[in-house]
């Protein structure tokens, strides 16, 4: 009889955090402590976990972060996210907190200076991907290029339990080209979210018939001959920006993970550790755990 692989729970932490602070932070709910320090944010996260974890049933866990606001990205491109507003100051201190909190209901916490949350995650599955199956928690579309039999996505939808699920069949179904051809897609349309422009012009569903004609941005530049004279224009303006964005689309694969797959492995969060959220002014959090 084949054992079945460990089930593993790979989290976004940032994607939760913000998310679990706008979810109140709209109504002027920050549940602040008797410090008068918000927590709105970090109670949601861990809520939020808590959550997937009773709905998906993983075996292990690791939960990943950014470190810091600058990575190797804002070094290739000075306008990378730069559109982006600051943090809300009630949100600010909870970075911290969360990773605190995280670290001791005996969550594994990743992530490494001058890289994304992406780029954690993607190492993860990568460095296990013969020894287990992953199941990723986060709302950002960028990582459906890390899709492959042994990983799919939930992205987040409603409430704490509703999510939207991606797999690899069900990405060929709809875009028609492997996942490792995503960032080829989001270097022609750009990301205004992360501020890179691509090819001004070409929109998602140009760039995506590109890709799935041609394939990579470099065998779509090797075909320029054989397109529109409109399209090769355009591609041929914003040549530079076009394969900096592939780059900047790129989630890379190679941060180092300094753990073993039987360090991630989920354990029961004892009782004594409810005096520490009670302390904290974790309450919500506290009587959830307590049910």
């Amino acid at each position: 009889m084949t054992q079945e692989k460990p089930h593993v729970l790979v989290i976004d932490g940032m994607a939760l955090l913000f998310r679990s602070f706008f979810a109140t932070a709209m109504s002027g709910n920050f549940f602040k402590n008797d410090k008068g320090i918000p927590t709105n944010a970090v109670q949601g996260f861990a809520r939020h976990v808590l959550a997937a974890q009773n709905l998906m049933q993983p075996t292990h866990m690791a939960v990943c972060w950014d470190k810091g606001m600058l990575t190797f990205r804002n070094e290739l491109y000075d306008g990378y996210k730069a559109n982006r507003p600051k943090p809300a100051e009630e949100l600010i201190p909870q970075f911290d907190m969360a990773q605190e909190l995280s670290e001791h209901l005996g969550w594994m916490n990743f992530g490494i200076a001058g890289m994304e949350a992406d780029d954690t995650i993607a190492s993860i599955t990568h460095k296990w991907k013969e020894d287990a199956r992953f199941t990723i928690v986060s709302g950002d579309k960028d990582l459906l290029q890390l899709l492959e039999p042994s990983t799919e996505i939930a992205f987040t939808k409603k409430g704490f339990t509703i999510y939207d699920v991606y797999n690899e069949d069900r990405f060929l179904e709809e875009y028609g080209i492997s996942p490792l051809l995503f960032p080829d897609v989001k270097a022609f349309m750009g990301d205004s979210s992360d501020g890179y422009a691509g090819v001004k012009g070409i929109g998602p569903k140009t760039a995506l018939q590109l890709v799935q004609t041609y394939g990579t941005v470099d065998k779509v530049l090797e075909a320029l001959p054989l397109l529109k004279a409109g399209q090769r224009t355009k591609i041929e303006t914003d040549l530079e920006m076009l394969k900096l964005s592939k780059e900047l689309a790129t989630i890379r694969r190679d941060v180092p993970i300094g753990a073993e797959l039987e360090h991630l492995l989920i354990k029961d969060i004892p009782s004594a550790k409810h005096d520490f959220l009670y302390e904290h002014g974790y309450t919500i959090l506290a009587r959830q755990l307590q049910k």
